[in-house]
């Protein structure tokens, strides 16, 4: 009875419940969009602030990764991977230097909504991304929504690119779009 309770209150509030299972806690007014099932009864959670991935270790809480610093998510052979990106460094303009983490790999047994609401989430948070060849290597600078703060631009170098160029480039960037503003 309470498998058709929750999903009539889903259906009357636009929330999904909070599964069993789930080792995070929710901020206060944090909305479940859709949930998955990974391997041991793990729960996989996307709301509208972010997507909570199971721990990495026993005994340890899930762990929720924002919208916009998710750089990279795909969907293939039942895993959702996930590349996140640590604000390095924020250079003149406003310009934020991102630093990809390992890429996160997740078998769910049963994926529920998780991959297209992953995917409409991700593509959501970016407003704009283009690449630039630095000669050595490259950058990809995105202008990403980020809640609270508006557009941010994000530069994030591709592997094996020299940081020093990018941020370089990256300051040059920043300059311009501050003069722009006035």
């Amino acid at each position: 009875m309470s498998g058709v309770r929750d999903r009539l209150t889903a259906l009357l509030t636009g929330r999904e419940p909070v599964p069993e299972g789930f080792t995070g806690t929710l901020d206060e007014g944090e909305r479940v969009l859709a949930d998955g099932q990974g391997p041991r009864g793990s729960v996989v959670l996307a709301t509208d602030i972010g997507l909570w991935l199971p721990p990495a270790a026993s005994g340890e809480p899930a762990r929720r990764i924002v919208w916009h610093l998710v750089t990279k998510a795909t969907w293939a052979s039942g895993a959702l991977e996930v590349v996140e990106a640590d604000e390095a460094e924020e250079l003149a303009g406003g310009v934020v230097l991102l630093a990809d983490r390992p890429p996160r790999r997740v078998p769910l047994t049963r994926p529920g909504r998780i991959p297209e609401t992953v995917h409409r989430r991700v593509t959501a948070a970016v407003k704009d991304s283009q690449h630039h060849d630095l000669g050595a290597g490259g950058a990809w600078f995105v202008q990403r929504r980020v809640p609270g703060d508006g557009i941010v631009l994000h530069v994030r170098p591709d592997p094996g690119t020299d940081v020093d160029a990018v941020r370089s480039v990256a300051e040059g960037v920043g300059e311009r779009l501050r003069e722009a503003r006035g």
